[in-house]
């Protein structure tokens, strides 16, 4: 369709932008914390370093991956030790987060995670922590800042987890964020009293979060403030830590951001510009068929696809018209062609 086969576009015959959508993802706490006989869907692996929490029993085909839990701590730490149980992986794996969310400091080591995400200004640190890792099936891109919720159970015994409770969130983070991680933005979590309790790594999808968040455990696992005592940290595999933290998880909710990036083209057809068709059928006898054999009648055409060519002439990608658009020396048109990847 064209007296002209290939035109090239201008520097202002397209554009570029940018796409932000959001999807709400809540995780009930009853699938977290047992909704299926003998925690189905609560995976554990042999090397005991994490575990895995699916949406279903994981055997099932139907299970999607939901978040992975587990538990870390620097030799800054009180309950750092090496006659530990599991002391060795718990050690690198307090390493290897911080090393790939806080980075290294000037003399090559790696950096502890900082409460208020101010390196340069020293101040208390996150020596030992749990780490969520949220599955990018429900992070996408990465999660909205200033949407995220955590609700914990901080109830004194392990049978009533959720006599008490506390709400951790990143409000305010939507506007007050920090950039000096290698893994990109994040936020800092805090209680309703307003304490930071954690850091949550946004493109990252994990979360950072202090011991303390599990409140007052049963009284063989708390200290005389009433919270999370070393026995648990140091006595116990990062399985039941794990399952610690796990039974009291009462709710997670965020919104998870897909970025859509789109080039727009707008191809123009002027009023002297295409329209005659290429297509064999359009002539009969040297006739164009669409004139109904009026010679009075002006040269028309009908557009119903839009081709995007490389500077060598091979087809890249097509665009399809809902319906033929009418195309004549009386008209001129606009179509908006969109690219997104």
């Amino acid at each position: 369709m064209a007296n002209t086969f290939f035109k090239s576009f201008a520097e202002s015959d397209r554009t570029s932008s940018r796409t932000l959508l959001h999807e709400a993802i809540p995780i009930t706490g009853t699938l977290v914390s047992g909704t299926y006989s003998a925690n189905s869907n609560i995976k554990t692996f042999s090397h005991g370093m994490f575990q895995s929490v699916y949406d279903y029993p994981y055997a099932s085909s139907s299970a999607n991956h939901i978040f992975d839990v587990t538990y870390g701590y620097h030799a800054s730490s009180s309950f750092f030790g090496a006659s530990n149980t599991q002391h060795s992986k718990k050690s690198n794996i307090y390493s290897q987060m911080a090393q790939v969310l806080s980075g290294f400091d000037t003399d090559s080591k790696i950096r502890r995670f900082d409460q208020d995400g101010d390196f340069a200004a020293g101040g208390p640190k996150y020596d030992e922590a749990f780490v969520v890792t949220f599955s990018r099936l429900l992070t996408k891109d990465e999660i909205k800042k200033g949407s995220f919720s955590m609700t914990l159970g901080t109830g004194s015994t392990y049978a009533a987890p959720f006599a008490s409770g506390s709400t951790i969130t990143d409000t305010g983070a939507a506007t007050s964020y920090n950039v000096n991680s290698p893994a990109g933005e994040y936020g800092i979590l805090k209680d309703a009293s307003s304490n930071s309790v954690g850091l949550l790594y946004y493109q990252a999808g994990i979360a950072i979060l202090s011991s303390s968040v599990l409140g007052p455990v049963p009284t063989t696992q708390m200290d005389a403030a009433g919270q999370f005592h070393g026995a648990l940290a140091t006595g116990s595999n990062i399985d039941a830590l794990g399952n610690a933290f796990l039974h009291r998880v009462q709710n997670i909710q965020f919104n998870n951001t897909t970025e859509l990036n789109s080039t727009i083209y707008f191809c123009r057809a002027n009023h002297n510009e295409f329209n005659y068709s290429s297509n064999p059928t359009y002539l009969s006898g040297s006739k164009i068929l669409v004139k109904n054999n009026d010679n009075q009648m002006p040269p028309r055409s009908y557009a119903t696809t839009v081709g995007l060519y490389s500077a060598d002439n091979e087809l890249l990608a097509v665009a399809k018209l809902s319906e033929p658009l009418r195309k004549d020396p009386t008209n001129e048109l606009t179509l908006r062609v969109r690219l997104d990847y």
